[in-house]
């Protein structure tokens, strides 16, 4: 699946997005996958609260899962102005 990375989550790891292959079942098997391959995903996922997810660009949350699930972007919360 297509994991895409916005705002200072795309600073901290480095990429816009990536192609990774999972098993995971859920957005958080999927963060702790990411979290387990190198520190710069460590630093990015350390606080889930300061996070937001969308899968297929719908917004959703750490517990969905990911079946039949192709792309998964990570960001911070929005603010309006």
């Amino acid at each position: 699946m297509d994991v895409l990375y916005f705002a200072w989550v795309r600073e901290r790891i480095g990429i816009p997005k990536e192609t990774v292959p999972s098993d995971a079942a859920t957005v958080r098997d999927l963060v702790e996958e990411l979290k387990a391959r190198e520190d710069r995903y460590e630093a990015a996922f350390a606080d889930l609260s300061a996070l937001r997810v969308a899968l297929d660009q719908e917004l959703s949350d750490f517990d969905a899962p990911l079946a039949g699930v192709r792309e998964v972007a990570f960001f911070p919360p929005m603010t309006g102005g």
